[in-house]
């Protein structure tokens, strides 16, 4: 599998979120206790100078850590998880290109058709949401890091056209990309459109 293209902050948050998506992409490893988790682990979190990240299991393993006994993340759940996470690697490092889902089944040699029933089998949602959840998220953490304006962000995080952006960042964050700026700078920062 290829290593996704997440900053350690990115990791980070979504370790914080506890998020699903992210499962099997990487894994977390804290120094202290010398055990990792999946992202979506629900154990008390550590502190952030504690935690190292992996892109494979047994790159953590063989680093000295042992799996958490709450997540599990040695076990497989299920016989398409692997195709499940080469897709979501492939979503997570081309979110910011159109894709088509052709583009994503062709890259992991199924049907279209196959593709999106065995994704939204394993993960409850079709690669196209998906893929915006992804964009949604890279969107919000561009946000509040950079001073980009909002048309700015919404291109660099995939998205095909500023209303469909807007559309999507509402839908899923439950306010506008300005709103949410402000809500999670305290204020600050650019809120051009």
């Amino acid at each position: 599998m290829s290593a996704i293209n997440l900053t350690f902050e990115e990791m980070w948050e979504k370790i914080m979120a506890c998020d699903r998506k992210y499962d099997g992409l990487f894994f977390t490893a804290v120094k202290t206790t010398k055990i990792y988790c999946r992202p979506s682990c629900r154990s008390r979190k550590p502190k952030k100078v504690n935690v190292e990240f992996y892109m494979e299991r047994h790159d953590a393993e063989d680093a000295g850590y042992r799996a958490c006994k709450r997540c599990q993340p040695e076990l497989e759940h299920s016989p398409n998880i692997e195709v499940v996470r080469r897709v979501t690697a492939y979503l997570v490092n081309h979110a910011n290109k159109p894709l088509e889902l052709k583009d994503i089944a062709d890259h992991a040699g199924l049907s279209p058709y196959y593709l999106e029933r065995v994704f939204k089998q394993e993960t409850g949602e079709t690669p196209r949401t998906y893929l915006e959840k992804i964009r949604v998220d890279k969107a919000a953490y561009l946000l509040v890091t950079t001073g980009l304006t909002n048309i700015e962000i919404g291109y660099e995080a995939g998205f095909q056209s500023s209303s469909n952006f807007y559309k999507v960042f509402k839908q899923l964050k439950g306010c506008s990309p300005s709103e949410y700026r402000r809500q999670m700078t305290g204020g600050a920062g650019n809120e051009l459109d």
